[in-house]
């Protein structure tokens, strides 16, 4: 099945996503939830890196902003089951009055492994299972089910079933399989147009054998419009560690930095790698100049089949909580 957004290619929906820059103060992701409600994006994403735990924090979000809706995630389902992502998600959708989406996804051996010290293995199994048994608690339903890496049997939510949208974090084939199967939506992470447009018709093909509509697209992306000298920097040391990963330097390689792919798989030190860093490379993933070359580049993405773009704006002294770049790029206002 096919989409409109397929057939006419148009600027992605922007949404915003807190980046949880290690180089400044965790309190600035309640800043840029605040920019974006009152720019009037109708999104945000609360992910959960090494700070706040990502319920909490998008309960603190929903009371202190006015109307903007809230995604949890992407939630490695290898350290939550789908109990505790359902009775989260619905727990906020309670205390806020907010509408609450949930992302789940597979995460990476530092976060599951080694931060946590849980097992990884079988990752795209445990992600399909866990996505099959968290559809049906959101849904408000009990299930019974006993798969090979999750199990669930006699609870149902007491709070009210959030029927939250469900996204799934992609990158590999099998990630992507899951989320044509089960998924209201399929999200990416630092990305180029050209590797997200592989990925979209992997997800084209993949929803018409499961007999469902493609999901929709959306994509993580670091912005920075007119960037300072330090959001730059910042921007340059967020992919730092990603270079070296299985799939992500190929997707460096093809996009003409293969050089510093090959650097980076020989294990230099970080200051080393960082220094070898171009700003094209963040441009090739980012939104990272002018306005207008970063409305050609959203322009890109929408070419690509993405549908939504969630800008995970550059924070710096000169520009705290990215409000800034938020505001150049706010959603156009509804008429009428």
């Amino acid at each position: 099945m096919t989409r409109s957004s397929d057939v006419l290619p148009r600027t992605p929906r922007p949404a915003v996503s807190l980046g949880f820059w290690q180089d400044r103060p965790p309190g600035e992701a309640l800043l840029t939830a605040r920019a974006a409600d009152r720019l009037g994006y109708e999104e945000l994403w609360v992910g959960e890196m090494a700070t706040y735990d990502a319920f909490a924090l998008a309960s603190a979000i929903g009371l202190r902003t006015e109307r903007i809706g809230l995604t949890v995630g992407p939630l490695a389902v290898a350290v939550r089951d789908p109990m505790t992502i359902a009775r989260g998600v619905a727990s906020v959708a309670d205390l806020t009055g907010r509408r609450v989406g949930v992302a789940v996804g597979t995460s990476s051996p530092l976060v599951v492994a080694e931060w946590h010290g849980r097992d990884r293995s079988r990752p795209a199994t445990r992600l399909r299972e866990s996505a099959t048994v968290l559809r049906e608690l959101l849904d408000g339903r009990k299930p019974s089910f006993d798969g090979e890496t999750v199990h669930a049997r006699g609870y149902h939510l007491r709070l009210d079933a959030p029927r939250s949208e469900l996204t799934v974090a992609a990158f590999g084939p099998a990630a992507v399989g899951v989320a044509a199967a089960l998924a209201d939506r399929m999200v990416l992470n630092l990305i180029t147009p050209a590797s997200a447009a592989a990925l979209v018709r992997r997800l084209r093909d993949a929803a018409a054998v499961a007999g469902r509509e493609t999901p929709r697209v959306a994509a993580w992306v670091c912005a920075a419009v007119n960037p300072t000298e330090a959001a730059v920097e910042q921007l340059r040391r967020a992919v730092v560690g990603y270079l070296a990963a299985p799939g992500y330097g190929e997707m460096f390689t093809e996009a003409g930095f293969g050089d510093v792919v090959e650097f980076a798989r020989t294990r230099p030190h970080p200051r080393e790698l960082l220094a070898a860093v171009p700003v094209e490379l963040i441009q090739s993933v980012g939104l990272v100049g002018d306005e207008a070359t970063v409305r050609d580049r959203l322009a890109d993405y929408g070419r690509a089949g993405v549908d939504e773009v969630a800008l995970v704006p550059a924070c710096v002294e000169a520009d705290p909580g990215g409000e800034k770049t938020l505001a150049v790029l706010r959603p156009p206002v509804a008429e009428g």
